[in-house]
């Protein structure tokens, strides 16, 4: 029997219809955690957190503003609403001058991109529940009724997606005063009609309307996942979104869900494991180490200076994490330029040293001290030693590579091969330049055909 093209195209397109059926996911932990993890998050590895809101405005203590002031009453918040903000003053008078009258996405994404940053994430709505979007679901409360009057999310996509950097949103499930979700949590989160009415509406509108490649979401921690009706949203994600086949997603939807379930770990702020984890991960940590948002009265000793978050980042990447980096711009929509200072001194670093971080993997060693401490990354018969303390000699040990007489070895940013010799079972010792001046006090060798 001869067969037509015809025939043939359809039992092409039913095979993929078949295929496409065969990978779809239920709305259960099992079916949603086997989802892989889409293979451009793994490859970027450094990506730049931005905490933005209302609590830009008062710029005091943390972005945990409203909350410190209101719900723990605590005694230094009253105290500097006291002395410099009227009686009756609330909350809410803050978001009029929340201007961003500064705000320039494209010099926000030029800043990032300088930083070598591959992905960025920007916080939707943190937990005072203000969107910077138009959200019909949060009326007079969102960027576009009130204060800056203008669609941040929306234009900030647009500048970073023009560099051909990834674009994130921030999402805090809950919302510290909603006076629905305070109805949910009075009922023992028995009734779920914060989730019906806002919380999974909004979360859909904004997948919808802006695509993001990632979801952070946050804010989750009071109820269960069952209340926030977690798997059904990212059954819904992973299947039928406009952003399915490359959104990637965290662990925090819900009590007990953190370095358990969904798609790379958090597990907590600033997570910091003690040794290769098993899942993929990510460190979230802050240039302000007191702060996620802005702080007028933020001091330079509580700022992380360049070698530190180099030494971290290399840290993160050897155990196999990604490294996201938070600043917190102002309410006028500036991002200090003591953070830009941080970011360019990062980006002028992963110039020179890029390949050891971009695209790499976790090495069978992670890490040894032998002439002075070292973090390995690799790819293929590459491997990578990055050290982050200046060893103030020439000659220079490494006691885990297996050499060959194929090895080359050469000095990141200095394409002449190294003079080297092996020891006695493994390892060698490498001769070692006078080392660049680099602020980041970082610097990376490159082991051609080593096992």
């Amino acid at each position: 029997m001869q067969v037509t093209r015809s025939q043939i195209s359809l039992f092409l397109c039913l095979l993929s219809c078949a295929s496409s059926l065969g990978t779809r996911y239920t709305p259960d932990w099992a079916s949603l955690d086997a989802r892989p993890l889409p293979e451009w998050y793994d490859e970027v590895k450094f990506g730049i957190f931005v905490h933005w809101g209302v609590f830009s405005v008062p710029a005091f203590g943390s972005e945990w503003f409203w909350w410190y002031w209101k719900g723990a009453q605590s005694p230094s918040y009253i105290q500097f609403m006291t002395k410099n903000y009227p009686p009756g003053f609330s909350y809410t008078d803050f978001a009029p001058e929340f201007h961003a009258q500064f705000f320039d996405p494209d010099e926000w994404a030029d800043i990032f991109e300088a930083s070598g940053a591959k992905y960025v994430v920007l916080t939707n709505k943190h937990h005072e529940g203000f969107t910077n979007w138009g959200s019909p679901y949060s009326w007079n409360w969102n960027s576009v009724d009130n204060g800056p009057h203008r669609d941040l999310v929306g234009d900030l996509g647009a500048a970073i997606r023009k560099r051909s950097l990834h674009y994130g949103l921030y999402n805090s499930l809950y919302e510290w005063f909603n006076p629905i979700y305070l109805s949910d949590k009075q009922s023992g989160f028995k009734t779920q009609d914060y989730v019906v009415k806002k919380a999974m509406p909004e979360l859909h509108e904004l997948v919808n309307r802006y695509k993001p490649d990632l979801i952070w979401s946050d804010g989750d921690w009071e109820a269960p996942d069952t209340y926030w009706n977690s798997t059904g949203f990212l059954a819904w994600l992973y299947n039928d979104s406009p952003v399915k086949d490359v959104v990637v997603t965290n662990d925090r939807w819900g009590l007990g869900c953190y370095c358990k379930h969904g798609g790379y770990y958090n597990c907590a702020d600033k997570f910091t494991p003690g040794e290769l984890p098993n899942h993929k991960w990510e460190k979230c940590q802050s240039v302000d180490t007191i702060s996620w948002g802005y702080r007028r009265n933020m001091k330079l000793s509580e700022l992380m200076d360049l070698p530190s978050i180099i030494k971290d980042m290399v840290y993160v990447v050897a155990l196999g994490g990604n490294y996201l980096l938070n600043v917190g711009p102002t309410s006028d929509g500036m991002i200090a330029p003591l953070f830009e200072e941080r970011l360019r001194g990062i980006g002028a670093w992963l110039k020179v040293n890029g390949e050891a971080i971009y695209a790499t993997k976790p090495w069978r060693v992670q890490a040894e001290n032998a002439t002075v401490p070292v973090w390995y990354t690799s790819k293929s018969s590459t491997v990578y030693a990055i050290f982050t303390s200046n060893p103030m000699q020439n000659s220079f040990k490494l006691l885990t590579p297996k050499t060959s007489y194929n090895t080359v070895v050469t000095l990141l940013g200095n394409p002449e091969p190294l003079k080297w010799a092996p020891l006695q079972t493994t390892g060698l010792i490498v001769l070692l330049p006078d080392l660049p001046f680099t602020p980041a006090d970082a610097w990376t060798l490159k082991l051609d055909e080593v096992a």
